[in-house]
């Protein structure tokens, strides 16, 4: 199975202090958006990629104008919301929707969450991660709930069949507690922007000493 991609990056960003749009915020010099569709692109399991927009977010509608992706336009009510009305409005079939702010994101990732979307046997999966998890990478936590007597917090990631009524009180979906630190990193304060530029900077340096053979 390949599915489409819907990149939600419509946010104002308001706790980042800054002026710049949330999705075209630089982490090691690139915006954060450029790592989740480097990872998208990366994945066996992606086919056709769209990016979600808002008149909050018209630099980053430019920015994406250079990828082979599609831009839709959405009316900024709010996440869930403008996630259904791309659903509609693009008339996707099943699609994975992700936040744009997980520049940790890879390509493998993204397909183990395809792989057990397709085996849950339900119209939709969340992804969710353990809030110690969260806690410990030094993120902070705005929603959380139970599974299984455990605390746990939504990554920002779902894979829905569109053809489906969008509401989630009518779809019945599968929770997929997957304990990935890259999961747990996303960008939504000037701490949590500076803990992703560690990382990856990290992340960076390991590449290369693997490259070239160092250890």
């Amino acid at each position: 199975m390949t599915v489409s991609a819907l990149v939600m990056a419509g946010g104002k960003g308001t706790r980042m202090s800054t002026l710049q749009e949330k999705p075209l915020i630089e982490i090691c010099g690139t915006p954060v958006i450029k790592y989740v569709f480097d990872a998208l692109k990366n994945a066996k399991k992606i086919d056709n990629i769209y990016v979600a927009v808002t008149q909050q977010t018209p630099k980053t509608a430019k920015f994406i104008e250079k990828f082979p992706a599609k831009i839709t336009v959405t009316p900024g009510k709010d996440y869930v919301s403008d996630m259904g009305y791309a659903t509609q409005t693009l008339k996707l079939g099943v699609f994975l929707a992700i936040a744009a702010d997980l520049p940790l994101i890879t390509g493998e990732i993204i397909d183990q969450i395809i792989n057990r979307y397709e085996n849950c046997g339900k119209p939709a999966l969340t992804v969710a991660i353990p809030i110690e998890t969260k806690i410990k990478m030094g993120m902070s936590v705005e929603y959380s709930f139970k599974m299984r007597n455990k605390d746990v917090v939504p990554t920002g990631i779902n894979v829905i069949d569109g053809s489906k009524r969008y509401d989630d009180e009518w779809l019945d979906q599968e929770i997929f507690l997957l304990d990935q630190p890259e999961l747990a990193i996303n960008v939504n304060t000037p701490k949590e922007l500076q803990i992703a530029q560690t990382l990856l900077a990290n992340r960076c340096v390991y590449s290369s000493q693997l490259k070239y053979g160092f250890s």
